[in-house]
C-alpha cells in the first residue's frame, strides 16, 4: 500500500473512532440536557471556543508539535468532553465544551494540511495533478469519518431502545412541532423524557472508549509529515514565530479569502440547524428521543457515501456544478420544511429529509475544504484556521439563537446566507477564470513546465 494512502486511512479511521463518540453526543446535546437550554449552551460555548482559537493556534501548533501530535493531543479534549457528560452539569459540561473547543480548530487544521501536504506530495510523484489527488484524499477521508454518525448514532438507538416509552404523544405537542416550535414545551412529555441514569453511562462509557482508542491509534500508526517533506526534498525553513502567530490575519488581505467566508459560515449554520433544530423541533418532538440516532444515522450515510462519490466526480463535473447540487438540494429541503408539519404517521419523511440534507453537507464538507487546500496553497494552516473560525462562527449563531428564535425564523436566515453565499462562491470562480495560473503551486507550475518542454521534444 502507498504510504500516503496508508497515512489518510490512519487519519480517517482516527477521526471515524473521536467522532463515533463525539457525533452522538452532539446529535444528543439539545435533546438530552434540554433543561434551562444547557446542551445548547454547552454547544455554543463548545463553538465560541472554537471561533477564539482558531484565530491563533492552529498555525501555532502545527509549527511546534507538527500535524500529528496536533491531531493526537486535540483529540484529548474530545475525550474530556465525553468525560464531562458523566456528571453533566454547568460546572462539568462548560469547561469541557471550552476544552474541546480549543482543540477543535487545531485538530481539523492539521488534519486538512496533512492530506493536502500527502496529496501533493503523491500527485508529484505520479506526476498527476495536486488538485485531482487532494479531491480524492478528502473523498475518501470523508468517506470514513462520515460513516461515523452512522456507528455513533445507532449505538445511542440501541442503547436508548432498550426503554422505549410507550405513552402516546399528544396532538397539542404535534401542533407546535416542526417549523412552528418558538422553544420547546416545559411540561414533560413522551419525547423529551430523559433516558434512565444507567443507559445514560452505558453510552457514555462506550462514547469514552472509542475517543480513546482514536488517540491511540493516531500516536501509535501516523507517519510525522516532516518525514515525508524531507524524503521529498520539500521541507521548507521555519518562519519566524511572530509571522506564524499573525498568519491567519495576514491571509484577510487576500480578496478570494472574504468572498468565501460565507462557505464555511453557511456549512456551520446548516450543521448546526441539523444537530439542534431539526433532532428536537422534528424528530424528538414527533417521534421521540430514541429515534433521533436512526434519523441521523440516514443522515451520516448519505453523507458519507456522497463525499467519496464526490471526490471522484469532481475532476469530471468540475466544483461549480457540485456546488450547484448542493445548494439547490438545500434549498428545497430548507423550503420543504417550512411548509411541513411532522407527525409519527410520516415516519418515512423524517428519512428522507435527512438523507437530503446529507447529500448536501457532503458537497460542502468535501469540496470546501479541497477549495481552499487548492486555492491557499502556499498558506494551508491559516487558510484552514480560518475555515474553522467561520464555520465555528456558524455553529455559535445557530446554536446561540436555539432558545430564543423560532424555528420558521431560522429557516429563512439560513435560505437567506445560502442565497448570498451562492453569489459570492461564483464571484471567487469568476476571478479565478480569469487568473488561471494564480491558484498553481510552484511544484505544479515547475512540472507544467516540463511536460511542455517534452511535448516539444
Amino acid at each position: 500500500m502507498d504510504r500516503s494512502l496508508r497515512n489518510v486511512l490512519v487519519v480517517s479511521f482516527g477521526f471515524l473512532l473521536l467522532f463515533t463518540a463525539y457525533g452522538g453526543l452532539q446529535s444528543l446535546q439539545s435533546s438530552l440536557y434540554s433543561e434551562k437550554g444547557l446542551g445548547v449552551s454547552a454547544l455554543s460555548t463548545l463553538y465560541a471556543t472554537v471561533l477564539l482559537s482558531s484565530m491563533f493556534l492552529p498555525p501555532l501548533l502545527i509549527r511546534s508539535l507538527g500535524c500529528k501530535w496536533t491531531i493526537a493531543i486535540s483529540m484529548c479534549g474530545y475525550v474530556a468532553f465525553s468525560l464531562g457528560n458523566f456528571s453533566a452539569s454547568w460546572y462539568t459540561l462548560i469547561p469541557t465544551s471550552i476544552l474541546l473547543g480549543l482543540g477543535a480548530a487545531p485538530l481539523w487544521s492539521a488534519q486538512c494540511t496533512y492530506l493536502t501536504i500527502m496529496g501533493n506530495a503523491y500527485a508529484e510523484k505520479a506526476g498527476k495533478l495536486g488538485k485531482d489527488v487532494v479531491n480524492q484524499y478528502f473523498g475518501i477521508f470523508f468517506l470514513i469519518f462520515q460513516s461515523s454518525g452512522v456507528w455513533g448514532n445507532l449505538i445511542s438507538s440501541l442503547v436508548f431502545g432498550q426503554t422505549p416509552s410507550k405513552e402516546a404523544i399528544l396532538e397539542e405537542q404535534l401542533a407546535s412541532c416542526g417549523a412552528r416550535d418558538c422553544l420547546m414545551a416545559t411540561t414533560p412529555s413522551n419525547s423529551t423524557q430523559r433516558p434512565s441514569p444507567e443507559l445514560v453511562y452505558t453510552l457514555l462509557g462506550i462514547y469514552t472508549g472509542s475517543g480513546v482508542l482514536a488517540v491511540l491509534l493516531v500516536a501509535g500508526f501516523l507517519e510525522d509529515i516532516q518525514d515525508v517533506q524531507r524524503e521529498g526534498g520539500g521541507e521548507k525553513e521555519s518562519p519566524p514565530f511572530w509571522s506564524t502567530l499573525l498568519s491567519t490575519f495576514k491571509l484577510f488581505g487576500d480578496r478570494r479569502l472574504w468572498l468565501l467566508t460565507l462557505l464555511p459560515l453557511y456549512s456551520g449554520l446548516q450543521q448546526g440547524f441539523l444537530s439542534g433544530e431539526y433532532t428536537r423541533s422534528y424528530v424528538t418532538c414527533a417521534l421521540g428521543i430514541q429515534f433521533v440516532g436512526y434519523v441521523m444515522i440516514c443522515v451520516s450515510a448519505a453523507d458519507s457515501l456522497c463525499s467519496l462519490l464526490f471526490g471522484k466526480v469532481a475532476q469530471y463535473t468540475g466544483r461549480t456544478a457540485l456546488y450547484a447540487l448542493g445548494a439547490g438540494t438545500q434549498l428545497c429541503c430548507s423550503l420543504a420544511l417550512l411548509l411541513w408539519t411532522p407527525h409519527p404517521d410520516q415516519r418515512a419523511v423524517f428519512f428522507v429529509f435527512s438523507g437530503l440534507w446529507g447529500v448536501a453537507d457532503a458537497v460542502w464538507q468535501t469540496q470546501n475544504n479541497a477549495l481552499y487546500g487548492v486555492l491557499f496553497e502556499e498558506n494551508k494552516e491559516a487558510a484552514f484556521a480560518t475555515y474553522r473560525l467561520w464555520e465555528a462562527l456558524g455553529f455559535v449563531i445557530a446554536f446561540g439563537c436555539s432558545t430564543f428564535l423560532c424555528v420558521y425564523v431560522k429557516l429563512y436566515i439560513l435560505l437567506g446566507v445560502l442565497s448570498v453565499t451562492m453569489v459570492a462562491y461564483g464571484t471567487v470562480e469568476y476571478l479565478e477564470s480569469k487568473n488561471p495560473a494564480r491558484p498553481l503551486a510552484p511544484r505544479q507550475a515547475n512540472r507544467e513546465e516540463e511536460e511542455d518542454i517534452q511535448t516539444k521534444i
